[in-house]
């Protein structure tokens, strides 16, 4: 067995729309929307009769993409927004950004709010997490 590469991340969230906003002003670019439901949706995911919207976004050198969903059925719990960076389970994804600074402006217009601040390791990053829609939490890192 050899693993090919890192296809997507996907993220479930109650909300699409301002999932989509938040990521599409980090830079990620729209590839597609669409709904998917049926055997195939069923079987694969293990729930029955559910009816997902998903939006695909990549990263600007198409290496990696987004995957939102928006289940319709069955319905989402809510987020935990209050759920702790150190909690058990995928807490972030990282990104690496040309101006840090410039980006954290341009996500606390979209709902964003920087969990700690910008810092600087050494002399190689600047690195901050902002925490986004619905408690998503996502980590900037500016190379130096």
């Amino acid at each position: 067995m050899q693993l090919k590469r890192l296809d997507n991340v996907g993220i479930v969230v109650q909300d699409l729309a301002p999932a989509l906003t938040f990521f599409s002003a980090l830079g990620l670019e729209l590839e597609g929307r669409t709904a998917v439901q049926g055997d195939w949706v069923d079987g694969t995911i293990g729930l029955k009769d559910a009816r997902v919207k998903i939006a695909m976004l990549r990263t600007p050198d198409s290496q990696c993409r987004i995957e939102l969903m928006q289940f319709l059925n069955p319905v989402s719990e809510p987020p935990q927004d209050a759920t702790p960076v150190h909690a058990c389970g995928i807490r972030r994804i990282m990104f690496t950004v040309e101006d840090i600074e410039a980006t954290v402006a341009t996500l606390k217009n979209h709902g964003g709010r920087v969990m700690g601040e910008i810092v600087q390791y050494e002399n190689s990053y600047k690195l901050c997490y902002v925490r986004g829609p619905e408690g998503l939490i996502i980590a900037l890192a500016q190379e130096l």
